[in-house]
């Protein structure tokens, strides 16, 4: 298993986290675990498997919003056991916190709730490394308050996650800049959210639209920028994911995905190193 507070770290190496939007039935969830682990493997890079116990901010009441906190930790302690893989997941309140960190290997702060202070004290307490989603509404050099309220609180790796910004009605937007500006202000690897940033929030009325086939090209776009690991949420069948359904990466693309970021990736750096000698 890799070392994730050495990943949550500056310059820690890059990562995949990858996963469902919510844990859905077994067979979805190690299907989806397996097919992360196996492109991680082959690209040579570390893996995390992300699944959600509960997602608190659907757009309407009728919204699927996962099996949980008890039940979905014994499916995410299920898959570590099967896989040996890390796993990740939200938590919308404090109290959920130490619970989670018995199982999960990685605490997430939700974009809606990445200033709530006692739920991100709460993270931290727990030694977990945290995973600060960055809000649709906050100016990117203004995470670096709520990275030192996590290190203040005891965590012992941050990372702070770029998923766009709200650019009027039902639109988000990716300012390539921020990645540079959060890794200046917050001293922290910056991760990209390829699949909640072509997200349509609220666009399809009674949930959110999505535009997935710009995944790869924003992906790719954002590791030349300076992104330091991936986020994406994958599934065998999206137009059937319980949730975030119009805005997932077909799962069997995640391999395709990968080759083309991690090859962006090494030309870049390659670059770099011409331009320094």
């Amino acid at each position: 298993m890799p070392d994730l507070v050495q990943l949550f770290q500056p310059r820690g190496g890059f990562f995949l986290i990858a996963g469902p939007c919510v844990l859905e039935d077994d067979d979805t969830n190690l299907a989806v675990a397996e097919a992360v682990s196996r492109a991680a493997q082959r690209f040579g890079i570390p893996a995390v498997f992300k699944a959600s116990f509960d997602k608190a901010n659907r757009s309407g009441i009728a919204s699927a919003r996962g099996p949980g906190l008890e039940r979905g930790l014994r499916q995410l302690e299920q898959i570590k056991a099967r896989l040996g893989i890390p796993v990740v997941t939200d938590v919308h309140l404090p109290e959920q916190a130490a619970p989670a960190a018995e199982v999960v290997d990685v605490l997430q702060i939700p974009a809606f709730l990445c200033r709530q202070t006692d739920l991100i004290l709460a993270a931290a307490g727990t030694s977990r490394p945290v995973n600060l989603k960055k809000g649709q509404w906050m100016a990117p050099q203004d995470m670096a308050q709520q990275v030192e309220k996590a290190r203040s609180g005891g965590a012992l790796g941050v990372a702070v996650t770029e998923r766009g910004t709200a650019f009027g009605y039902h639109n988000l937007v990716v300012d390539m800049r921020s990645f540079t500006v959060i890794k200046e202000a917050c001293r922290c690897p910056v991760v990209f959210d390829a699949s909640h940033s072509v997200q349509l929030p609220g666009g399809a009325g009674d949930r959110s639209g999505g535009e997935p086939r710009h995944i790869e090209a924003l992906a790719a776009a954002a590791v030349a920028a300076g992104a330091d690991a991936l986020f994406v949420e994958v599934h065998p069948e999206p137009e059937r994911a319980l949730s975030d359904a119009a805005s997932m990466l077909r799962l069997d693309q995640l391999e395709n995905l990968l080759a083309r970021v991690l090859a962006v990736r090494d030309a870049v750096g390659v670059q770099s190193e011409a331009l320094d000698a």
